[in-house]
């Protein structure tokens, strides 16, 4: 029996995961306890998606509804499937650098010392298997607006002329900026899944995510920015478009690519490695843009209002240069654009969200 173990399995990644390697012929361990919920009220609760999970998968889907700061517990999992572990994706977080700032010790305590449990799990008992991390974009903090920026009707654009054309690679310093509290959370964990695998010699991996969506995100103000969006437009809800004159512009990748990425380090893994991950030039847009996308597919004018006050430590322009990835990946690719993205969150949700 081939194991893989998924944290935050019932939110966007971790079920997409789930379900993938699930396909794949692989055990799948969940953990998750809905913090989600928590973090963001009913409205972002993951238990329709785990009820789903449960359903689809039967016998080759295990959950458990644990939290990850608790080491005892996360290390029983691990002593139980000893042996039979090839794959820990670890998905789990505080996902809101709102949110981080009314509860700082929460949010540290789930994204820095919930992944140090992780981590330290898997090298007592699967060293050899590959640590998939889901990171941020946000652990380079502001220094991105600091980059030659030219406003444009709809959106801003970077210089042509400037290095980061093609977009933000992972040489950009985190250095000496501002992260908001929920990107120093994730800089601690994402660094310490680095050392982990750099001093022990374990697969290790960060995948920097600029916005990671699809249909099975529980979208909701604070986080979900394509999932949350097409929400508003399809039910009519007020949206609020937080500074930057709308047109800050965000690279977007599906949550199926992101699965075929993890697939790919989990065939060919590599030692503490570090990847910018997410729509590239392919697929990004605009605030603006996304809103135009949005009453298109719903044939309905938007709700929304504008407020000049922008979020700490947000970033005006963020386009991830996907080459290191290709480069070591050849083989993979987007297979989606946001028209796609927003597309198929409209049919994968529009009963659900009818019905609520």
């Amino acid at each position: 029996m081939s194991v893989c173990i998924v944290t935050g399995s019932a939110g966007l990644i971790g079920s997409e995961a789930t379900r993938y390697f699930a396909d794949q012929g692989l055990q799948i361990v969940g953990i998750d306890n809905d913090m989600r919920k928590y973090f963001f009220g009913d409205e972002a609760s993951t238990s329709w998606n785990r009820n789903q999970l449960q359903d689809e998968l039967g016998n080759k889907y295990k959950h458990y509804e644990l939290d990850i700061r608790d080491f005892g517990a996360i290390e029983k999992i691990f002593q139980k499937y000893r042996g039979d572990i090839s794959l820990i994706i670890h998905t789990a977080a505080q996902p809101s650098h709102d949110w981080a700032a009314n509860e700082p010790l929460t949010d540290f305590s789930v994204n820095a010392n919930g992944t140090l449990n992780m981590l330290e799990a898997a090298r007592q008992y699967a060293s050899q298997s590959p640590f998939i991390f889901t990171s941020t974009n946000k652990v380079y903090g502001d220094t991105p607006n600091h980059l030659p920026l030219i406003e444009q009707e709809k959106r801003w654009e970077i210089d042509p002329a400037h290095r980061f054309v093609q977009g933000i690679d992972e040489t950009m310093s985190i250095d000496q900026t501002m992260h908001s509290l929920f990107g120093a959370s994730k800089v601690a964990a994402d660094v310490m899944v680095q050392e982990y695998g750099r001093y022990f010699d374990m697969p290790t991996v960060c995948f920097r995510g600029g916005c990671l969506t699809g249909p099975g995100h529980s979208g909701t103000q604070l986080h979900g920015f394509l999932s949350y969006l097409m929400k508003c437009a399809f039910t009519g809800t007020k949206y609020t478009v937080f500074g930057y004159k709308g047109k800050q512009v965000r690279d977007n990748i599906h949550s199926k690519d992101l699965i075929h990425a993890f697939d790919a380090v989990f065939k060919a893994p590599r030692i503490a490695e570090v990847y910018n991950i997410g729509g590239g030039r392919q697929s990004n847009c605009s605030m603006m843009e996304a809103i135009e996308l949005c009453e298109k597919i719903t044939d309905k004018e938007m709700n929304w209002e504008y407020s000049d006050v922008n979020r700490a430590g947000d970033h005006i322009w963020w386009v991830g240069d996907l080459t290191r990835f290709k480069d070591h990946y050849p083989d993979w690719d987007l297979g989606y654009g946001v028209s796609g993205i927003l597309q198929e969150i409209h049919e994968n949700n529009a009963e659900r969200w009818k019905a609520a």
